[in-house]
């Protein structure tokens, strides 16, 4: 690459738009606003949610539901998406991770008990449903909790 090669990136040079600077721009006197109005003077228009006067929709619909900022959210595993992993593999939230099973191990991982284990595996996860401990022993594996 050489001086007179180099350019700026495609769209970044084009000139702002100049409104209400003249009859030839295309957007001369009301500058694309309209006549008179809320709208064309200084300042002008409504905020969000503004219903012109009218009792809005934010105000006339009553709160509800509760958000527990307390709550702990786990990345939920099926045992059916384990079949994936050749037998006698300790599947670990690193594995699953590396894997794409799971996006975000979020505070942890729970295995649920969904679908049905072929395979044998050495499970390590934050939680484990009941049926999903049942499930992977009876299948020959076993469950720790990390």
């Amino acid at each position: 690459m050489k001086l007179h090669e180099l350019a700026p990136a495609p769209g970044s040079t084009e000139a702002p738009k100049r409104k209400g600077r003249g009859i030839g721009s295309g957007n001369g006197k009301t500058a694309g606003k309209g006549h008179k109005g809320q709208n064309a003077r200084s300042g002008g228009g409504v905020r969000p949610g503004f219903e012109g006067g009218q009792n809005p929709l934010y105000r006339r619909v009553p709160k509800r539901g509760f958000n527990n900022p307390f709550r702990t959210e786990y990345a939920i595993v099926n045992i059916e998406t384990l079949n994936s992993f050749e037998a006698g593999t300790e599947v670990t939230p690193a594995l699953l991770l590396e894997q794409g099973i799971i996006k975000n191990p979020l505070a942890g991982i729970k295995v649920l008990g969904n679908g049905e284990l072929k395979v044998g595996l050495t499970v390590k996860a934050n939680k484990f449903s009941q049926s999903a401990v049942e499930k992977i022993q009876a299948a020959g594996g076993k469950t720790e909790v990390i």
